[in-house]
């Protein structure tokens, strides 16, 4: 592990975040909000500045990132941004508890949206702000913002990316791997502003505006109402924002080619022809099943759209109390819950193109045993899959399977209803945020245990981060020096 150039990348997150940290100050300058706001704030800036600078100024030995470098650098940094960042809510008081400050930041920081705040709307303007643009900063990923921003100065930053960017593959843009960053975030911010401007032309206030794009963009879904978007009532709202999820929860390198003039390829994506048809069939098969509670055709399709739309990005903004819907529909969005969206975009769960590679596999062996000496190659995106693909995607789903089924273990020691058990593991290692039953959407985590939540917010990171560099980060010889 080359520890003295993880330091000196950590120190350099660390300083980021300082300057991330400005923003709600002045949004708490705006509003004028108490000194002890304004000093939450000016105190984690100031440690975070003191710290930042000693650690990057760090001699480095080896200019140079490994796999395992990379992996420990991104699970370093996660840790630190959700300590730090929780301090404001902490020093403040408007959080009181530090296992719910850390559990609050780090449902931020990873886009998760699980909250254990009980009312929400008591809170103060900069630390709503600050809640919810953690998720826009952990939605493309804080070293991917990094790698856009700082100077260039180790090699082998492309496995900072690997480590970072969810998806069984990753693919550079371009050649240079901090230019590629560079048009992931231009992509993403541009997106992000966009939205901000129509949900203001439709009639939202531009806080709450930019409160609920900071959620749709990170596929995070903080809200600042109770209510969470079921607060506006508006059908406008609704649609922009269930469109602006799914959005998000496609793979940006899609994107990319739109600006390159390369328009058409999109079409010929396997991965987003899969995510889209997952949609329509989840929507349309909710929608008969659920069809005698409404009266009204069209608030029944804007409802099951828009949570559709909300789980398969893993956001978690609700309109329509899920938890009510008959047993079937549960299941569906359990089954979304799982997939997620494309990989390579800011969403969580297992992502489009493993489940592919996986059903394909699964289908592939099917055909072996029934006919030994057939050879079946698996194709995704028309070209070929690697084996090594193939042997990562099956690796991560059997890790996959038993973190989740560790967790649940673990949790249920203190949680007695296997509903809320199973789906708050769900929609914390999938980064969703709500769940089913006491955990639904108009619950929270606030009356789970200290030991349940610092377990469940593992789960996040470790599901934010797609659980290799979080394995990676406690194995024994990770640590050994070069």
């Amino acid at each position: 592990m080359n520890t003295s150039l993880i330091k000196n990348t950590i120190g350099k997150i660390l300083i980021l975040e300082a300057g991330f940290l400005l923003l709600p100050l002045a949004v708490a300058i705006y509003y004028r909000e108490s000194f002890n706001n304004l000093f939450s704030f000016l105190i984690t800036i100031a440690i975070l500045l003191v710290l930042g600078i000693y650690l990057s100024k760090t001699d480095i030995e080896n200019m140079k990132f490994g796999i395992k470098d990379g992996f420990g650098v991104v699970t370093l940094s996660w840790l630190s941004l959700s300590f730090f960042g929780s301090l404001p809510f902490l020093i403040s008081g408007e959080i009181k508890s530090f296992v719910d400050a850390i559990f609050e930041t780090a449902s931020g920081f990873t886009t998760t949206g699980a909250s254990i705040l009980v009312d929400v709307e008591a809170m103060s303007q900069s630390m709503l702000f600050w809640r919810s643009f953690t998720h826009f900063i952990g939605g493309m990923g804080i070293l991917v913002f990094a790698l856009a921003v700082l100077p260039k100065t180790a090699k082998g930053s492309v496995n900072i990316m690997k480590a970072e960017v969810p998806g069984p593959t990753f693919g550079k843009l371009v050649s240079k791997i901090d230019i590629t960053a560079k048009i992931l975030y231009k992509i993403y911010v541009s997106m992000t502003v966009v939205l901000i401007l129509i949900l203001i032309l439709i009639g939202m206030k531009p806080f709450d505006a930019m409160i609920h794009a900071f959620g749709a963009a990170g596929t995070g879904g903080f809200s600042n109402k109770a209510l969470s978007v079921g607060y506006f009532d508006s059908a406008a709202v609704d649609y922009v924002l269930g469109i602006a999820m799914l959005l998000y929860g496609i793979n940006f390198n899609l994107y990319y080619l739109i600006l390159i003039g390369r328009a058409k390829d999109i079409f010929r994506s396997e991965e987003l022809k899969v995510y889209f048809t997952i949609v329509l069939f989840a929507t349309a098969l909710i929608c008969i099943d659920i069809s005698h509670l409404y009266h009204s055709f069209a608030n029944l399709v804007r409802d099951v759209f828009f949570t559709v739309a909300s789980i398969i990005t893993t956001t978690g903004y609700a309109t329509a109390d899920f938890a009510r819907w008959p047993l079937f529909s549960h299941f569906v969005l359990l089954m979304l819950m799982f997939f997620g969206a494309c990989a390579g975009s800011t969403a969580g769960g297992l992502k489009i193109s493993r489940v592919i590679i996986l059903f394909k596999s699964g289908i592939n062996a099917i055909k072996e045993a029934i006919n030994p000496r057939r050879v079946v190659s698996i194709s995704h995106e028309e070209a070929p899959v690697p084996r090594e693909i193939v042997k990562s995607a099956h690796m991560y789903f059997i890790l996959y399977v038993g973190i989740f089924i560790s967790i649940l273990f673990i949790i249920s020691i203190r949680i007695d209803d296997f509903t809320t058990a199973f789906s708050a593991v769900a929609a914390t290692l999938n980064n969703i945020g709500p769940g089913l039953a006491a955990v639904g959407p108009t619950g929270n985590y606030a009356g789970f245990s200290p030991y349940a939540k610092v377990v469940l917010t593992f789960a996040m990171i470790t599901g934010r981060l797609e659980i290799f560099p979080v394995i990676a980060l406690f194995a024994p010889n990770t640590w050994r020096k070069r």
